[in-house]
């Protein structure tokens, strides 16, 4: 799919911007798209590292905040991580105001209020939703990056918790999953009542081989 064929479909502004860059659309891309992406559907994105993913997911906060119908929530796992994306969005789509929110678990945060697209970790999310932050109920759209540590017995629990807890807040919210791996992806893809998005395509193409004495012999 050419990105001249959802033109009509995003902001202006998004378009000239992602023109740019993307002239195809990859594969987890156009069946995002096709599966309601753009509409508001839930979706669960499971493809390799580096094949897409999280255009998927600036397709879908770029649409909800430009058309006003509400904040971008980005979470991810790491603090570090959070700070990558905030910089690369910031740069990328200067127009939409864009805050970090990495700090004390204790505090609502409530400068938020004045900002379209938070990024955060899961931790930090669970405790703005504790704290019963002013502004969750502006939120349209949650992407959840690197989903599938939802297994992760350190981390999984948290996310969990806050998945369960922001779909009882906001019946209506859209939920955009990312994962380069998932075990289960239909019973995942069930539980967030979302629509599955599977694919193997690689940028570049991945070869399996044993290395001994010197030499790999690939499979």
């Amino acid at each position: 799919m050419h990105i001249k064929e959802i033109k009509r479909n995003i902001p202006e502004r998004v378009y000239d911007i992602v023109e740019k860059e993307v002239k195809e659309l990859r594969p987890c891309q156009e069946k995002s798209i096709k599966k309601g992406l753009l509409k508001g559907k839930n979706i669960l994105v499971c493809t390799p590292t580096a094949s897409g993913k999280t255009l998927c997911g600036e397709l879908a906060f770029t649409k909800n905040i430009m058309e006003r119908k509400g904040k971008a929530v980005y979470v991810v796992p790491l603090k570090a991580l959070a700070s990558e994306k905030f910089n690369s969005f910031k740069e990328k789509y200067p127009f939409i105001r864009t805050a970090l929110s990495i700090g004390d678990i204790d505090s609502a945060d409530p400068y938020l209020i004045d900002y379209d697209l938070i990024i955060t970790t899961s931790e930090k999310f669970d405790s703005l939703i504790r704290h019963k932050a002013g502004w969750l109920n502006n939120i349209a759209v949650v992407i959840f990056d690197e989903i599938h540590l939802l297994n992760d017995p350190g981390r999984g629990p948290t996310l969990e918790i806050v998945i369960t807890i922001l779909r009882k807040l906001l019946k209506n919210v859209q939920i955009v999953g990312l994962s380069a791996t998932i075990g289960n992806p239909e019973q995942f893809a069930e539980w967030l009542d979302a629509e599955l998005v599977e694919d193997k395509w690689r940028p570049v193409k991945l070869h399996k081989g044993v290395y001994l004495n010197g030499k790999i012999e690939f499979e």
